[in-house]
């Protein structure tokens, strides 16, 4: 397949935060399979940490990666190297906004602990083993034929969050259109070349046809089988056949992967400014990963700031 994409998202369970849905996309030439990536990259991708070099960066699920209060290293070493690869340098907290999502910027802008936020990066890689990390993608994708096309993100902040949850009346179809419309996005840019697309499940969603229809409006959508494990749907001429699978473990593979690093990488940023604005002005207080039990306790202990500061709840907290 000439193109194979993967969507992944990070922030669909906490009550602070934004939602962030990412997609990867890659050109992968006839006669190499795009779901064997790792092996075709593996010059300069590998799959866990442990295995990683000066010249090989660990892409895998975020969760393999990063942990809440541990060091983003890792995801930065291969997000960060294969931004560079894109020519999107990242220097600044709003160098990575505007490599992933520039779209949200308004949006982002108009929340106060995000408004006045600046922080340097790389956090905790090195810009000089990024650099370098670049180099080896290039010269793997070079040897290849594969090629990292793009990476975009899309986050998703409180108030808009609960405006889908209210219009869809469920946080997965919430999440289902946000990707969607994400992925719609992003193969408007591709040319008439077949598609592979494998999202990860969305909330324990089985049945995807009439979703892909209202995104999709102009393709006869095709099953291809649903299950709990997978389901698979084809649309399109022969030319630019498009077939979209959401499965579980999805971020087994490396289209999936990126993504899921690059909306880690993005939430976590979201949260690092927001836990630093609240941090300054409330005494004593400890930041939070934004998950339900321990987001009731921030927000209890922001409560009379909150409310001296005349910050809306709709602005702060989502209700799913």
């Amino acid at each position: 397949m000439p193109y194979f994409l993967g969507t992944d998202e990070a922030g669909y369970g906490p009550n602070l935060g934004p939602l962030v849905v990412s997609a990867t996309v890659w050109h992968v030439p006839e006669g190499l399979d795009g779901q064997r990536l790792y092996e075709h990259l593996a010059g300069a991708v590998v799959r866990t940490p442990r295995d990683a070099s000066a010249d090989r960066a660990a892409m895998a699920d975020s969760k393999r990666l990063y942990s809440s209060g541990k060091s983003l290293r890792h995801l930065e070493r291969g997000l960060l190297a294969a931004l560079h690869v894109l020519d999107r340098p990242v220097e600044s907290w709003h160098d990575a906004w505007a490599a992933l999502d520039g779209q949200s910027c308004d949006a982002r802008q108009a929340l106060p602990w995000y408004a006045d936020y600046r922080c340097r990066m790389p956090l905790a890689a090195d810009s000089d083993e990024i650099a370098r990390l670049a180099a080896s993608l290039r010269a793997t994708f070079d040897a290849t034929g594969v090629r990292l096309v793009d990476v975009r993100s899309r986050a998703v902040f409180p108030d808009e969050f609960n405006t889908l949850c209210r219009q869809y009346d469920s946080k997965g179809l919430a999440l289902s259109h946000v990707t969607l419309n994400l992925l719609a996005r992003a193969m408007r840019d591709l040319d008439q070349q077949p598609i592979r697309v494998l999202c990860d499940k969305h909330g324990g969603r089985n049945r995807y046809a009439d979703l892909l229809a209202e995104h999709f409006p102009d393709a006869l959508v095709e099953i291809h089988g649903e299950s709990a494990a997978r389901s698979t749907y084809r649309f399109g001429p022969a030319a630019r056949r498009v077939e979209i699978a959401f499965a579980t473990k999805a971020e087994a593979y490396l289209p999936a992967a990126l993504a899921s690093m690059a909306s880690k990488y993005l939430r976590e940023l979201a949260m690092r400014a927001l836990n630093a604005f609240w941090t300054a002005r409330v005494d004593g207080l400890h930041p939070t990963a934004g998950y339900p039990v321990d987001a009731k306790r921030f927000k209890s202990h922001i409560a009379e700031c909150q409310k001296t500061l005349g910050i809306d709840d709709h602005r702060l907290w989502r209700v799913k």
